[in-house]
């Protein structure tokens, strides 16, 4: 129970800090603890649409949250990820790491890549963020993650949007994402309420904290802090999956 929350303030504090769901964080963590690829999927998603819910909250009291192209990419992200069950339950757990691991690796090469804050964001097709959200969408929720980890690279790499609006983006697209996940992966059978839930909701606390110095924080070394999080992540993960076992 204890651990339970103190991995949630954790995880918490990183979604809302790196503006991710926390599946990145949270399932290379359950992993270590010994929990199956498949059932650290169903926990993460759970928290996930929890601290994504309050995260975006905050930051559209801040102001960074753009809800017009926000939903244009969060209901693609949530028609996506309504078939991830199916996609969970129909696939192997080394594939589903090979994913895993391959989201990160993209996010890890485009940050690898220097690229400038804008002074001015384009604008933004809101039918590509459609179909960015219908791709991610149906890829991240299988392998637990909300999305961000591959929309912040988009989002910034290729569409040069800023690096906060980004953030912000890409937590409220993890909203709509990981409720239609966490409904397709209920019926799918792989969802732990109990445990979910309290990592869920102690999530929150650290989620709150996390936003706070995430306003704050220089978009460069934020964009530091991100690029190192996906390097640790990485050969975390792959060092569990495939060298240590599970």
């Amino acid at each position: 129970m204890i651990s339970a929350l103190i991995i949630g303030i954790i995880v918490g504090f990183a979604s809302g800090f790196f503006g991710i769901g926390g599946g990145t964080v949270l399932v290379p963590i359950l992993l270590y603890l010994g929990f199956h690829f498949k059932e650290a999927i169903g926990i993460s998603v759970t928290q996930m649409m929890l601290s994504s819910i309050f995260g975006s909250y905050l930051n559209y009291k801040k102001g960074f949250l753009k809800i017009k192209n926000g939903l244009s990419l969060a209901i693609g992200g949530a028609l996506g990820a309504f078939f991830s069950g199916y996609i969970v339950k129909n696939t192997s757990k080394e594939i589903l790491g090979a994913l895993f691991l391959a989201l990160v690796l993209i996010a890890i090469i485009r940050f690898f890549i220097t690229i400038p804050e804008p002074k001015e964001e384009p604008a933004i097709n809101n039918k590509k963020l459609f179909f960015i959200g219908v791709g991610v969408g149906m890829i991240a929720l299988s392998v637990g993650v909300g999305g961000a980890i591959l929309i912040t690279p988009i989002l910034v790499g290729f569409l040069k949007y800023r690096l906060k609006t980004t953030v912000s983006l890409s937590l409220f697209f993890v909203v709509f994402s990981s409720i239609s996940g966490f409904i397709s992966q209920s019926l799918a059978g792989w969802i732990d309420y109990q445990k979910g839930f309290i990592i869920g909701l102690s999530s929150l606390i650290g989620t709150y904290f996390g936003t706070k110095l995430y306003h704050t924080i220089n978009p460069t070394n934020h964009k530091k802090f991100l690029l190192f999080w996906y390097i640790l992540v990485f050969f975390a993960t792959a060092y569990k999956l495939y060298f240590q076992g599970n």
